[in-house]
């Protein structure tokens, strides 16, 4: 079921028209559907009915308090990378023993906070990182349960930057090392091994990079345990891809990716640990920006709308494709145009897509960038002194701001001359 669609000649967010939203907060904004972010999460935690499973959505992906509140209320824990997600995760109702705590450079003070919260695991990326956690966890009189992060060298990830099981990239312990880190683990009196987690990468089309790292991962396990670790969970991560509208290959469904999970972990006796994130968020939400200008160049076209890569990276960073719609549908006979779609930031990587046939637009119609609800606002920045996207929530015919546009004296008070070019007593400018 589609949230986002044309109704009367106007996109709609469920009940909301776009329009309606652009009128009362201005653009860009991103747009969330409330009906999308629970029936994706639905529908992936149900793929695994009838085995031990948490589903720990992946707070990087969208980091909002209200989205993760939101997930929070159909039981849904959080993956972490940092402290302020733990924090994020805590505030919007998740309880740390639906927590896990990824990343490699967790610093001491984020494992004490993680600690405190009783999360339920850290998933462990280095040794010098094992080390540090025994420290903290010795002086605060606690034991870290601990999974190693372990690097199957499995090739996954439709980009060369979101790929993340390969032996070079930085995530993980190596494979041979492997069981010689847990060795090292079972000798420290603040670690407690509890399980081993893997994750190969983002954006994966396809079920047997999966079904690789699972097979390799049990085989692991099984070594582990005859060397008398207690290993309770196995993490396998996320990536399970999504629809770009980019007519390429379409990523297996959630049902088919819960069948294959639950066929080669039948016999191994863990919990399974899932970190989605873009299945959950990406198609959720949209980006709603106004059309400034049409630029006719000397041989292509530029459609220059308000919104900018400060506020969507990821065509910048990763080439990454998202459907361009107008928000009022065109019609029969619309005219059709071919443009390099940019924004006002001031670099020629401020772009969306290039020679992308569409409606002909001019100054003043709204468009969306579908897709943009994992990975947009949480790597949105204030480059240019632009400020932060606003935020939108959707439920039924009712929509809320939960993420304010900063005016721009927000933003420079926040910074402060130093005292040899003080104008003020407070030093502000």
């Amino acid at each position: 079921m589609r949230h986002f669609d044309y109704r009367n000649g106007e996109l709609y967010a469920e009940d909301v028209p776009l329009r309606a939203i652009a009128e009362t907060v201005g653009t860009p904004v991103y747009v969330y559907s409330t009906a999308t972010f629970e029936r994706h999460y639905s529908v992936f935690a149900d793929s695994f009915e009838g085995i031990n499973a948490l589903v720990a959505y992946s707070v990087k992906a969208n980091s909002n308090i209200a989205v993760l509140a939101t997930l929070a209320k159909l039981g849904a824990g959080a993956d972490v990378v940092s402290g302020g997600e733990l924090a994020r995760a805590l505030l919007a109702g998740i309880p740390g023993q639906k927590i896990v705590f990824s990343g490699v450079g967790k610093t001491k003070d984020e494992m004490r906070a993680a600690l405190r919260a009783n999360i339920r695991v850290f998933n462990v990326e280095s040794l010098a990182e094992l080390n540090a956690l025994n420290e903290v966890a010795v002086d605060m009189g606690r034991k870290a349960p601990i999974a190693f992060r372990v690097n199957p060298d499995v090739t996954a990830g439709g980009h060369a930057k979101i790929s993340t099981g390969k032996k070079e990239n930085k995530f993980g312990i190596a494979w041979p090392s492997a069981e010689a880190a847990y060795a090292h683990a079972a000798t420290l009196p603040g670690i407690e091994i509890v399980g081993v987690d893997v994750h190969i990468g983002s954006q994966i089309d396809q079920l047997a990079p999966f079904e690789a790292a699972i097979e390799k991962v049990g085989n692991l396990i099984s070594r582990l345990r005859e060397a008398g670790h207690t290993i309770k969970s196995f993490d396998i991560g996320g990536g399970l891809g999504i629809p770009y509208g980019d007519n390429t290959k379409a990523p297996p469904l959630p049902a088919e990716y819960g069948s294959l999970v639950k066929k080669l972990t039948r016999d191994m006796d863990v919990e399974m640990i899932f970190e989605p994130g873009r299945m959950i968020a990406g198609n959720s939400g949209v980006l709603l920006s106004e059309v400034l200008y049409v630029k006719n160049g000397e041989d292509r076209d530029f459609l220059i709308i308000d919104a900018a890569m400060n506020d969507l990276l990821r065509p910048a960073l990763y080439d990454a494709y998202h459907d361009i719609e107008p928000v009022k549908a065109p019609g029969p006979n619309a005219e059709e145009a071919t443009y390099d779609v940019v924004g006002p930031v001031c670099e020629s990587g401020d772009t969306f897509t290039k020679g992308r046939d569409m409606p002909a637009l001019e100054a003043g119609d709204l468009v969306v960038l579908h897709s943009a609800g994992a990975y947009g606002a949480a790597q949105s920045s204030q480059y240019n002194t632009r400020p932060l996207t606003p935020e939108v929530m959707v439920k039924g015919d009712r929509f809320e701001v939960i993420r304010e546009r900063p005016k721009i004296e927000e933003i420079l008070k926040s910074e402060r001359l130093p005292s040899w070019l003080n104008r003020s007593p407070r030093g502000q400018l």
